[in-house]
């Protein structure tokens, strides 16, 4: 009875070990108060500036891809794609002959070109994986550092494996998150996170070393708001699996 006491508890403890921390909604005045203390919250900014949500349940790799190339873009090029889609072509032609109202930006709908995923791909279109013709829903990481390469900008992937170590990727995060002009995506599972829905992309903002949280800015506020999430929460939702390999996050600049 005692042996079974014993291994009953330490079930118990690897179980609740294995729960994430509640999250801290941004709105929230412990929120206040780890991003007023936050030594690393230079990307904040820049982020929030030019911050869009999707628009639909699958386009998280696209709209964070555009948060992040006009953080980078901008203001600082003369020319950027111009999103056509917003308006139709029988109302365009109410306009003065020649004039073009649409604004050189980044949208969700103009990150996709080619070298990338297809919409139709991100949509469900099948694509080869491992030699099989399957559906494969958005975007993997290295299937979203690859759309940010294809528009010239220098990434580097980082896929959190089984055995890496936490420590090395977490520093290397907090160190971004305290420089300008260099921005982090991650890919993570919202279930480890105590959250509804699967595998999401979004940009990480600020770090409160006090807590020792991340600022998730997500962009689907209408499943969840921007969150805190504690440092070892946020490696144990990238240390999951998608399709060929672990998640994980991108290191993002203009060159």
């Amino acid at each position: 009875m005692a042996r079974f006491w014993i291994v009953s508890v330490f079930a118990v403890l690897l179980t609740a070990r294995a729960v994430a921390a509640p999250l801290v909604e941004w709105t929230s005045e412990e929120s206040l108060d780890r991003f007023t203390r936050s030594a690393h919250k230079a990307d904040f900014f820049p982020l929030s500036n030019h911050f869009v949500s999707q628009d639909n349940k699958i386009y998280c790799g696209p709209a964070s891809s555009a948060i992040v190339l006009n953080a980078l873009r901008l203001g600082k090029r003369d020319e950027l794609p111009r999103d056509r889609s917003p308006i139709a072509a029988k109302d365009m032609a109410w306009l003065p002959e020649g004039f073009d109202p649409f604004l050189g930006k980044y949208t969700p709908n103009n990150v996709l070109m080619t070298g990338t995923k297809t919409v139709a791909e991100v949509l469900g279109k099948p694509i080869e994986i491992e030699g099989e013709w399957k559906k494969d829903f958005g975007l993997q990481l290295h299937q979203l550092a690859q759309v940010l390469r294809t528009h010239g900008l220098s990434v580097t992937m980082r896929v959190v494996e089984d055995d890496t170590a936490a420590e090395p990727l977490l520093d290397e995060l907090a160190r971004n998150l305290a420089t300008r002009n260099d921005y982090v995506l991650i890919n993570y599972s919202r279930k480890t996170l105590g959250q509804t829905g699967g595998g999401h992309i979004s940009p990480l903002a600020a770090y409160d070393k006090t807590s020792d949280s991340f600022l998730i800015m997500d962009v689907n506020p209408n499943r969840a708001p921007w969150v805190w999430v504690e440092a070892a929460d946020l490696i144990a939702a990238m240390r999951t699996f998608d399709t060929v390999e672990n998640r994980g996050y991108l290191l993002i600049s203009d060159p």
